[in-house]
């Protein structure tokens, strides 16, 4: 009886085995759900963590130097701060210019403008998640495919580089921030700035 059973019970096994082995559907992938403001706390770390305020956020000069204005976060370039002549024998000695406001930067490219990257209508407010990720991963100017690209110093290549969800995460963020109505200048190539 004891043969018998323990005959039965290795034949059980090795069936339950078998069977397990010749399973060949996979495993279904574990849905990690997470909650709409879980993701715009990651956003907010990323955005923090990777410097977006340092050009798209203007800046005013506080007791101790630039601090950051809140009033206007992520409104880009301010369209009502004026650029004086650019001093061109400065640039040709190599150098790029940055305005007081770390919003507008010269180089041999011309004068690209820090964009608004808030909520509302001028900034990322009609955006869909595809043209964020448009534009972040292949440097388009608005997301849009046919556009031109998005000029220096948008570091479009590193952010390019974070994955779909990192990108998802931030997107979420912007479109949660304080909507700031503000239209940036155009970009203006070389052969139309002002110079000294």
């Amino acid at each position: 009886m004891k043969r018998t059973f323990l005959v039965l019970a290795a034949i059980a096994g090795t069936t339950a085995i078998a069977l397990l082995a010749c399973n060949s559907q996979p495993a279904a992938a574990e849905s990690t759900v997470i909650s709409q403001d879980s993701l715009i706390k990651r956003g907010s770390y990323l955005v923090s963590g990777l410097g977006c305020d340092d050009c798209h956020t203007s800046k005013k000069m506080g007791p101790k130097g630039p601090e950051l204005d809140m009033e206007h976060r992520f409104g880009g370039h301010l369209a009502n701060i004026p650029l004086g002549k650019i001093d061109t024998s400065v640039m040709s000695q190599g150098w790029v210019l940055f305005n007081l406001t770390n919003t507008a930067t010269v180089g041999p490219w011309g004068i690209s403008y820090a964009a608004n990257i808030s909520s509302d209508e001028t900034g990322i407010g009609s955006w869909s998640e595809d043209q964020f990720k448009i534009a972040l991963r292949k440097g388009k100017y608005k997301g849009m495919n046919e556009s031109r690209p998005l000029m220096p110093p948008m570091p479009w290549q590193n952010y390019g580089q974070l994955n779909d969800d990192d990108l998802k995460a931030i997107f979420a963020f912007l479109k949660s921030t304080k909507p700031v109505n503000n239209v940036v200048p155009a970009y203006t190539p070389p052969n139309e700035m002002k110079v000294k």
